[in-house]
């Protein structure tokens, strides 16, 4: 049993706080993950690139107790992630530093325990707001686990286990099951399906590899994603068990052709996939298992089966979540290598840029964090590639090389002359190469199983440098006019879209080649940072908000991605992009767009029961349809059929909000309670209309409210938001010690809206 650890936060300076006898009594009580820089209020003063929050110092002290017995065990503290530069100490014994904000790590603390209370200490030093081209949040925002244990043990961060599928079909497959234990003893393994024992085998000694035959397997796939339990157990000498883990495992098998794509389980399969940010608007990077379990589930419904975890290695939670959810993984390691990328601070793109972040540890700490990553996440079926960069190859940020003197997309005349032409003072591309041959050796040190890959902005540079050469599968960022030159020049090369756009033209490039087996769109989610400057404080790139509601052009991907007949209707101001929205609201007369979005072969429209005409959807369509119009109040009505099947869609004008309600998201994780807020008219049409809703908790604690407004500057730590399109979410970290959860919502002119829940189930009363 994990010993429970009860933390307190400190946000600036302390410098005597990584003593044991500290008083720090008038410290705030905080429940791991913490992200204290949504505690904050916006501000101009901050950095654009990361949200407008605030970077800074902190201080968390965490106690536990022990038994005498226990300080004789073997005892890990493992971090999952700590943004940035975390310093840590146990009972004022200095342990070490870990400055990569993203990485998970472990120190053994056995000979540093005591009987009785035992004080962590953890200085976050996170210095500068401008350090990322990203929202990154500041403190202890993922779990922090302690475990107390005999010997021998398995290896911690991921070295003691590794489980991977030898060969697998509908007969049989072969597990290979590496394992490394910290003294002499016997390791065994079992292998089981719901409680039924399948396969199991037992070895003596230190470290060794054992195999497993398993027959029909239920074979792991975004379908299907059925996961066995691998059970390992470790033995002393005198045959008592000292250790045990539990290990998910997907029986699986998959491979990248150069002409025909990527197969799973031998099966020809396309990526349909997005990129995804770490952070969950209002919680900032703070994470929660059922926040991205419902977020996971509502791109899987749009026909999404791939994540590319942009662009940093993510919670390991994340991952659990994909494996059990059936998404494939490209599991990416960092953003920037030994050149430090432009930093905007002022506006996306605006100069002069900040030049701050990992690249100042890169050259000490690369192999560390790179081996952290791939030895933590080995174990998912569901990682499938190995990313070791994004866009490293970008011409003059900070790379050069003489054939891009000009650069295509790098011309902007809006950029200084010397952020567009050759300056041969900069660091020369080549250099790439050689960090980019070493990192992947570093990867197949430790996991030889998987491709290594890296998402290029210049594969056309970085082809002529070699750098193409370091990567089994290579990654080409919106260069989808490439495809076609550059595997007739490298018939050998995997190719795939590991960054794309959000146009049909880009997905048809994907549908309609064999060769080129993946689209990531940019990105699946709206995100905290890189923003076009104040007062937004988010990119708005996804296709589902920072609330994790779907937007208008999630109705579209839908309809590229999904085989089923599917409709939905958005309209827009004529003249204007990326302002569609699925509400029937606009001013008398205003002229408008009615968007049907369907994969059907014919549509007809109705405004108010009467036609507007039938249109035949051509591949040049897009999925996409649009009939210009004058706005009239009422109902717009879509029939859409594809042969004998007919699938309709409806919009209607909403009136004056008339009732508040709350509804619970329903997850199989329970780490936090989502309350999905929305105003409706007297006939039940969300409302158009926007409403100040507050929200008050007994029986547990308001961790933020989202609504998805990028422009939105209510602090975070308000009780209170202002709903969008009739809609926010609130989330709720329930109370261990109460029985029931009492929530309120109240807004101008409405009754409110109450829930109780069940702590212990989270079932509505």
């Amino acid at each position: 049993m994990e010993p429970k650890l009860q933390w307190r936060f400190h946000l600036g300076e302390a410098e005597e706080a990584w003593y044991q006898g500290y008083d720090d009594g008038a410290w705030r009580a905080v429940t791991l993950p913490h992200d204290w820089a949504v505690e904050a209020e916006f501000s101009q003063e901050y950095s654009s690139g990361t949200g407008y929050l605030p970077a800074g110092v902190g201080w968390y002290r965490g106690r536990f107790t022990l038994t005498g017995a226990q300080t004789t065990q073997a005892a890990h503290l493992t971090f999952e992630g700590v943004y940035n530069n975390a310093q840590v100490w146990i009972n004022s014994n200095y342990l070490g530093k870990r400055p990569y904000g993203y990485s998970s790590f472990t120190y053994e603390i056995s000979d540093y325990l005591k009987a009785g209370e035992n004080v962590i200490a953890v200085k976050v030093s996170h210095l500068h707001d401008a350090d990322s081209r990203w929202y990154t949040g500041s403190g202890v925002y993922r779990p922090v686990r302690l475990t107390v244990g005999d010997r021998p043990f398995f290896l911690k961060d991921g070295r003691g286990v590794f489980c991977r599928t030898v060969a697998a079909d509908a007969e049989s497959a072969t597990l290979a099951v590496d394992f490394a234990l910290s003294g002499a003893g016997t390791a065994q393994f079992a292998l089981s399906d719901g409680g039924v024992l399948l396969a199991q085998a037992r070895t003596d000694g230190q470290d060794g590899t054992l195999r497993l035959t398993v027959p029909v397997p239920k074979l792991w796939s975004p379908a299907q994603p059925h996961l066995y339990t691998l059970h390992c157990a470790a033995f002393d000498p005198n045959g008592r068990q000292t250790d045990s883990l539990r290990i998910p495992v997907g029986i699986r098998t998959f491979r990248f052709d150069a002409d025909t794509g990527f197969y799973l389980n031998g099966t020809p399969m396309k990526l349909r996939g997005v990129c995804v940010h770490h952070d969950a608007g209002a919680l900032g990077a703070a994470f929660f298992e059922s926040v991205w379990e419902r977020r996971l589930q509502t791109l899987r419904a749009c026909g999404c089966n791939a994540i590319r975890t942009s662009h940093n290695p993510p919670a390991p939670q994340l991952l659990d979540l994909c494996d059990r959810l059936g998404f494939l993984v490209m599991d990416e390691a960092f953003d920037e290598w030994e050149g430090c990328k432009n930093k905007w601070w002022h506006g996306h793109n605006v100069y002069p840029p900040k030049h701050y972040g990992y690249y100042e540890d890169f050259p000490q700490w690369h192999e560390a964090d790179l081996a952290a990553m791939v030895l933590r996440d080995r174990n998912h079926p569901s990682v499938i590639l190995w990313s070791i960069g994004n866009e490293i190859d970008y011409p003059n940020d900070p790379y050069v090389h003489h054939a891009f003197e000009i650069a295509t997309g790098n011309n902007d005349a809006n950029k200084p002359e010397q952020e567009r032409r050759f300056d041969r003072n900069k660091p020369d591309a080549k250099r790439l190469t050689a960090v980019g041959k070493e990192l992947a050796a570093i990867i197949k040190k430790h996991d030889a199983t998987r491709p290594v890959t890296a998402a290029l902005a210049f594969p056309e540079m970085s082809e002529q440098i070699g750098l193409t050469d370091a990567l089994d599968v290579v990654g080409y960022n919106y260069k989808e006019t490439l495809y076609e030159a550059h595997r007739a020049a490298h018939p050998a090369r995997v190719i795939l879209g590991s960054e794309n756009g959000h146009t049909a033209e880009q997905w048809h490039a994907v549908r309609d080649r064999a060769d080129i087996s993946a689209q990531f769109l940019w990105t699946g989610i709206d995100y905290l940072g890189e923003c076009s400057g104040w007062p937004w404080r988010a990119s708005g790139a996804g296709i589902l908000d920072l609330a994790g509601f779907p937007k208008a052009r999630y109705y579209h991907r839908k309809a590229l991605w999904s085989d089923t007949l599917t409709a939905a209707l958005a309209s827009e101001p004529a003249g204007t992009r990326w302002q569609e929205r699925a509400q029937w609201n606009h001013a008398p007369g205003a002229a408008v767009n009615a968007i049907v979005y369907t994969n059907a072969e014919t549509v007809e429209l109705f405004l108010n029961g009467v036609s507007l005409g039938k249109k035949t959807l051509t591949d040049a369509d897009g999925c996409c349809v649009k009939w210009p119009l004058a706005f009239e109040a009422g109902a717009l009505h879509a029939v859409c059929r594809r042969g004998e099947e007919t699938v309709a869609a409806t919009l209607s004008t909403a009136g004056v909000p008339s009732k508040l309600t709350l509804a619970q998201v329903e997850t199989q994780a329970r780490d936090l309670i989502q309350i999905e807020a929305l105003l409706t008219d007297a006939c039940g049409v969300p409302a158009a209309e926007e409403r100040d809703v507050r929200f008050s908790v007994e029986g547990g604690a308001l961790r933020g409210i989202e609504n998805g407004r990028l422009n939105d500057l209510t602090p975070y730590s308000a009780a209170h938001r202002q709903t969008l399109c009739g809609r926010l979410i609130a989330f709720v970290l329930p109370d261990p010690n109460a029985e029931t959860i009492k929530i309120t919502a109240e807004a101008e002119g409405l009754p409110p809206a109450v829930m109780m829940i069940n702590r212990s189930d989270h079932s509505i009363t």
